[in-house]
This record gives C-alpha cells, structure tokens and sequence, in this order.
C-alpha cells in the first residue's frame, strides 16, 4: 500500500496525519531504507515511518463513507462484559487501541463509556477513554467533511444506546440466574 505526499493518513493511537515527504534515509551499515515523513495533526509532532513498516506500524487510509456509517452502527451495538481486574481490562484495552483498527478503538470507546455508567474510571482509564473518543470523532468529522461538534453528538447517542442495551442484556442474565436459585 502507497501513500502520497499530501495524502491524509491513520497513524495507530495517535489519529490523523499528512504525509508531508517521502525520502531516503541512510539507517546502518551504509543501508538506505525509503520513510514516510508524516505530520500528526492533533499534536503537530512529525513520524517517520519506514514504507517496509507500513502494516506492521498499521498506518492506513482512513475509512471510507460507508464504513462511518458501520462505525457509528457498531458504536449502537451491544458488547462483551468487560474484565473485572482494571488492570487485565486496561492491559486489553491499550491492545485494541495499538492495532489501529478503529472498531476495536470503538470497542474500547463503549466499553469504558459503559464502565464510566457504574462508576467513575481511573485516571488511565478516563484517559484511554477521551483518546478513543477522539480518534473515533476526528476520523469521522474527517470522512464526512463535518467540524467535530457535529459528529460528537452522533458518537454520543450510539454509546448511550450500546450501554442500554448491555444494562437490559445483563438485567435480564442477572434476573434469569437469579431465578434458578
């Protein structure tokens, strides 16, 4: 997969980036690998990313205007209980992020949005929570050419539903176990 200069691309658990130059760089021994030097919009830090590395890093395109509408659908969507070690669960979590893979950062997005419901997170956790939040919010405020104050509203009304439906999922457990005893 090539990219261009100019081009906007996804840079794991850090968002959106252009790549501003693609040049040659001597790396050892008299070796000579090609990288994309890329800028990080929200924090304007630039990254050089080797293009041999490309897949391994997970840098990508972002996605396409379909798959924000199967974004925001798989936001709705019920989920899995979560861990209930902080620990094995943040051990989790910081994986998904790592891939790159924005359904798994919206899978920790509603997760910890869900969490924060029971009670108050961590101070690690509120962090993961407001950078999955906006990984998800600015690549889709990207996508669909719309400033972030109007997708928020979207992301937060797909959470709220995922979290209505884990409760009454997770109601109807509790009560069904219950009543076997």
């Amino acid at each position: 997969m090539g990219f261009k200069v100019g081009q906007k691309v996804v840079y794991p658990n850090h968002g959106i980036g252009i790549i501003e130059e693609i040049c040659t760089r001597e790396v050892c021994d008299g070796e000579s690998s090609v990288f994309y030097h890329m800028r990080i919009l929200s924090t304007n830090s630039r990254v050089m990313v080797p293009v041999n590395n490309v897949e391994e890093v997970g840098l990508r395109p972002p996605i396409s205007s379909k798959e924000c509408a199967r974004l925001l659908k798989a936001l709705a969507d019920d989920f899995v209980e979560p861990a209930s070690d902080w620990k094995d669960r943040y051990k989790t979590f910081l994986e998904k992020m790592q891939t790159g893979d924005i359904f798994e950062v919206a899978e920790v997005l509603k997760t910890l949005a869900y969490l924060n419901q029971i009670k108050p997170l961590s101070f690690r956790e509120k962090r993961l929570f407001e950078k999955a939040r906006y990984l998800i919010v600015s690549e889709i405020a990207l996508v669909s050419r719309k400033p972030a104050e109007q997708i928020d509203p979207k992301v937060e009304n797909a959470l709220r539903s995922a979290c209505q439906k884990h409760f009454a999922r997770n109601g109807k457990a509790r009560a069904a176990a219950a009543s076997t005893k």
